[in-house]
């Protein structure tokens, strides 16, 4: 099975919690606070693996998480911070987020990682909050929730070359003798259905990678047929090996089409430097073919080759033509650069009052949301530490100038608060 395209959810870990503990020994009749700070989650990372070259393995798994940090304990320990989580990937996959529709990263080296989900901050203990006014807290934070996306992998498949060509044009039938790949071959259109890759070795020194890209027919680039799950793997190749049936009634308008498809998607697929040539030519309607297609072609084509991949005619000639070809490429243009660009980094104090009903109020805004989550709505010490806190912030303030009174509702993240 080869899927190019999923979408999965990933978490990082939840923050372990802060202990609340006292010390107890003989003759400290008054120990202080000695709860230990819970440990942080663990990261999700994106991993290149170079021996991947599908994401058929996200078909059974969608949901990533990492593991969530320890609590911490008495005596000041702090809690183990969770193990991080690599998700392995194929090289060539661009990540989206799916909410946003943002490119988040384009995996093309191998080992190259990307975070994607960070884990949680781990909660402080009652230690942490000792000072002079405040001898002996009894709260401690609980931890953090880790982040939680949902992201889109598409996989662009990195080859040096890309076959492409009418359906039955051989290219298949190509790729099966001059690689190991066997990829499935059929007298009749549309026999590939999925892109298959193949390590070409020309010689002890040259080898290259070649992709079979499924036949492209009139209206590809608007999604007919097969043409919008594979074009875009065209775009990642360096070279295009342009493939013309030679027992097609017209190779010369099949020439014309596949460039007009190719076009119309992307622009700079037209431009992509091409090598011609016409199959078949172990049959002798292909042969008569060639001198007639040269000839329709040559103010376009300075040279088309004739092959044939069963009788092996022209084989050893395309070969080195398509080595000599990538070795004439300047070195910047082997692989298209997909830029990422990040937005500037929000406030995490900053915050949002909204009127949501006539007596319910919410407030948005990343650090409070995490503070509320942080906090254990159980203990009364670490409420009232809430409330001071969103004075401090001046989220109360905003509040009442917002219009909220006595008895009204205060949402932040997933908790409702009455306001007094």
């Amino acid at each position: 099975m080869f899927i190019d395209q999923v979408v999965i959810q990933v978490r990082g870990g939840d923050g372990g919690h802060g202990c609340v503990s006292f010390r107890r020994e003989k003759y400290v009749p008054l120990g202080g606070p000695n709860g230990g700070n819970g440990g942080a989650g663990g990261d999700v990372y994106l991993r290149v693996d170079p021996e991947r070259n599908t994401l058929v393995q996200f078909a059974h798994q969608q949901r990533f998480e990492a593991e969530s940090g320890a609590n911490g304990e008495g005596q000041g320990k702090q809690g183990a911070k969770g193990a991080d989580l690599y998700v392995d990937v194929p090289p060539g996959c661009v990540v989206r987020d799916v909410r946003s529709g943002d490119v988040l990263g384009d995996l093309t080296e191998p080992g190259q990682t990307l975070l994607v989900a960070k884990g949680g901050r781990g909660g402080r203990g009652n230690e942490a909050f000792k000072s002079p006014t405040r001898q002996a807290p009894r709260f401690a934070e609980k931890g953090a929730p880790g982040e939680r996306l949902r992201i889109e992998l598409e996989l662009r498949l990195l080859a040096d070359v890309g076959l492409v060509g009418k359906p039955n044009a051989g290219k298949s039938t190509l790729l099966s003798r001059i690689s190991a790949a066997r990829p499935k071959i059929g007298d009749y259109p549309f026999t590939t259905l999925q892109p298959h890759l193949g390590v070409v070795q020309v010689d002890d020194v040259h080898s290259f990678v070649a992709a079979d890209i499924p036949g492209l027919i009139e209206g590809a680039h608007e999604g007919a047929g097969l043409g919008h799950e594979f074009l875009r793997h065209v775009k990642r190749t360096r070279l295009l090996e342009h493939l013309l049936d030679g027992m097609s009634m017209d190779p010369v308008t099949d020439y014309a089409e596949i460039n007009h498809e190719l076009a119309a998607y992307d622009p700079e697929l037209a431009s992509k430097p091409q090598i011609v040539a016409l199959t078949k030519q172990d049959l002798p309607d292909s042969r008569e073919m060639l001198p007639l297609v040269r000839e329709a072609l040559g103010d376009q084509v300075p040279d088309i080759l004739g092959i044939s991949a069963v009788s092996g005619h022209g084989m050893s000639e395309l070969l080195h033509r398509i080595v000599d070809a990538l070795a004439a490429l300047p070195e910047e243009e082997a692989e298209e650069p997909l830029y990422v660009f990040r937005p500037a980094e929000k406030d995490p104090r900053a915050f949002e009052i909204r009127r949501v009903a006539e007596d319910c109020y919410r407030v948005i805004g990343q650090e409070i949301e995490r503070l509320a989550a942080m906090t254990d709505w159980s203990n009364q010490e670490a409420i009232e530490r809430f409330e001071r806190i969103l004075v401090a912030r001046g989220i109360s303030e905003a509040l009442e100038q917002a219009g909220v009174t006595f008895g009204d509702t205060v949402r932040i993240g997933h908790y409702e608060l009455e306001w007094q």
